[in-house]
């Protein structure tokens, strides 16, 4: 066995113990940095998904982006001027963020739905199982109380696994191998995501939710909240605790594997370095409260812009503009967003509070998070 093998078994062994939830299997940290490590090939399109700037905007600083315009919007008449409608006052950037919101939730569809490819691999996720769920919720108070508070925690997990998704989408355009470091990645993009949220600010914001249990009777959540509250300081220090050593074992690796020939992406590391400050200062700090505002901007931003790239041409036939020619681009990206958004204003603004109003709203949520988790697949080469 070579002392570079010994290295790995001997870091495996140490670190197992402590690294269950990750699932990070032994052989993953102590086969050494070569194993299974595909030939590089050389960068396609120089590394970016579409391009330097649609890339750079739309990817990789939209944190950074969504950052400085929440903070900057605070300060003008968005952020501060409260508007009445339907008997609430919020501010104009509230008011737009919901729909913009769902807007993005329902733009899966153009992916789902309407590319035949993708549906003809899924008929049954894509039609029984989100009509089996909608009609749960319907009929049962308790279905649609339980779901509501699910979408809120998987939110956070499928938030984390969009930019772990666009880094491996870089990894493959560098020309590495896309089934190589997946577990690795994933861990990192859930903890720069999940974890200022439970070390922070705004973790009552998320735990808040489990008083909606209080609606159906169910006291046993609704003590949640509290509990969290009381444990705070204990989370804070449990995530930096176990953060700290992790990124540090993240960088070494990726270090060994460069070492070994991988391919380094600037464009996933800059935007994995993007979405990390932002999320610390958003999550963490909730800097003149626009954190929500922050983090969900950039994530539709990123979504819209990944759909529309992808499923442009699917547009372009489902809305029958084939033969259009030149105004077939600009005509069809004008007719999603129009119909993305008008779903996004009636599910959001229009706040109707009849159950089957709802259930097919937290329908369209809870598909966009499900979804969304095997109809981008970078290992069999779909994006």
């Amino acid at each position: 066995m070579s002392s570079e093998e010994t290295e790995g078994a001997r870091l495996a062994r140490l670190l197992t113990p402590f690294l269950p939830a990750l699932k990070v299997p032994e052989q993953v940290i102590g086969a050494g940095p070569t194993a299974g490590l595909a030939e590089a090939r050389a960068p396609s399109n120089g590394g970016y998904i579409v391009g330097p700037l649609y890339d750079k905007f739309f990817f990789i600083y939209s944190p950074l982006i969504a950052m400085a315009l929440g903070i900057g919007l605070s300060f003008t008449v968005l952020g501060q001027a409260e508007v009445s409608f339907q008997g609430q006052k919020n501010s104009l950037m509230v008011w737009f963020l919901g729909p913009f919101i769902m807007a993005h939730l329902v733009a899966v569809v153009f992916r789902s739905h309407l590319n035949g490819s993708v549906f003809r691999r899924y008929p049954l996720r894509f039609t029984l199982v989100p009509l089996a769920l909608f009609l749960a919720m319907g009929l049962s108070s308790t279905a649609l109380v339980f779901v509501s508070v699910a979408a809120t925690f998987w939110d956070v997990y499928h938030s984390g696994m969009q930019t772990f998704g666009l880094g491996r989408i870089y990894d493959a355009r560098a020309g590495n191998d896309p089934h190589k470091g997946r577990r690795f990645d994933a861990a990192f993009n859930l903890l720069i995501y999940a974890g200022p949220i439970a070390a922070g600010a705004t973790l009552m914001d998320h735990v808040g939710d489990f008083d909606e249990f209080a609606a159906i009777g169910a006291v046993f959540f609704t003590r949640i909240p509290v509990q969290a509250e009381g444990a705070a300081g204990a989370l804070m220090w449990a995530v930096i605790a176990f953060g700290v050593p992790f990124v540090a074992l993240y960088l070494w690796w990726y270090w060994r594997m460069a070492k070994a020939g991988w391919r380094m992406s600037r464009q996933k590391a800059a935007l994995y370095a993007s979405t990390a400050l932002c999320s610390i200062w958003a999550w963490g700090f909730n800097p003149f409260g626009e954190a929500f505002f922050i983090m969900n901007v950039f994530h539709a931003l990123q979504y819209f812009a990944i759909v529309w790239w992808r499923e442009r041409g699917t547009m372009i036939r489902a809305f029958r503009l084939s033969e259009a020619k030149r105004a077939a681009k600009p005509a069809a990206l004008v007719i999603f967003l129009i119909s993305v958004f008008a779903f996004g204003f009636v599910a959001d603004s229009l706040l109707i509070s009849n159950q089957w109003f709802i259930a097919g709203v937290m329908c369209v949520a809870i598909m966009h998070f499900w979804y969304d988790g095997f109809v981008w697949s970078v290992r069999r080469q779909e994006v």
